[in-house]
């Protein structure tokens, strides 16, 4: 189910079955972490990270509702290659924080992500996600949650990067999230733990990197860091 998940995710030509992935990988989460539910602290554990999720989801669910109501239509093809619709969706203003329609598109889009990937305020659930058998720790690092995020800004990149007001925001928390998840894992004693907020740290590296343009580098860490954390 996991991996029916992830190629729906990954193999999507458009955001509504991309997020229908997103969901069921979201699932799997909640399932894999309270593996051990005759635990106490894998069931919190489970319930946490799937509510910290939600919220982000919730704020994704938006911004591709606007996006929908903005262009009619959410294939990422036919709003990517539209230059009119681009143009048209980079110079409407929102009264919200100055951001253009697709800066707040992003940005709404860019808080599931936030959710997922355990960037900062939502970066909670990932170290009690270590409450899961161990294989499960390691797929949630390498394979699975995390990375989601990470890509699917790659793949609203061309959206993000119309607007600056919103890479910035994308690059502060990116940076942020990378120092004082490093930070944080100094300080901590079970072995999991520090695995966990590296890669939060990891992930904040790569966002920040989204941040200022460079797509190709954080691609390149995404796997590299796959790799090195299973």
């Amino acid at each position: 189910l996991f991996a029916f998940g992830m190629y729906v995710l990954v193999l999507s030509d458009n955001l509504l079955t991309m997020f229908v992935g997103w969901e069921i990988m979201g699932l799997c989460s909640y399932l894999l972490i309270g593996f051990w539910y005759g635990k106490e602290s894998a069931r919190n554990a489970a319930i946490k990270a799937f509510m910290t999720t939600r919220i982000g989801d919730v704020f994704m669910l938006l911004g591709i509702s606007y996006l929908y109501s903005a262009t009619g239509t959410l294939s990422f093809r036919e709003i990517f290659t539209n230059e009119e619709l681009m143009h048209a969706l980079a110079t409407t203003a929102t009264p919200i924080l100055g951001l253009s329609a697709a800066g707040l598109i992003a940005v709404l889009l860019f808080i599931g992500t936030v959710g997922k990937s355990a960037q900062w305020p939502l970066h909670v659930w990932l170290p009690d996600a270590m409450e899961g058998p161990t294989p499960v720790s390691a797929m949630i690092h390498a394979a699975t949650m995390v990375s989601a995020g990470v890509y699917a800004v790659i793949r609203m990149f061309p959206l993000l990067s119309l607007d600056g007001g919103a890479m910035t925001v994308v690059a502060f928390i990116g940076t942020f999230t990378a120092i004082f998840a490093a930070t944080i894992a100094v300080a901590q004693n079970d072995i999991k733990r520090v695995l966990a907020y590296s890669t939060i740290s990891q992930l904040g590296f790569m966002i920040a990197a989204l941040g200022i343009g460079a797509y190709v580098a954080a691609a390149f860490h995404l796997v590299t860091h796959a790799f090195f954390k299973a």
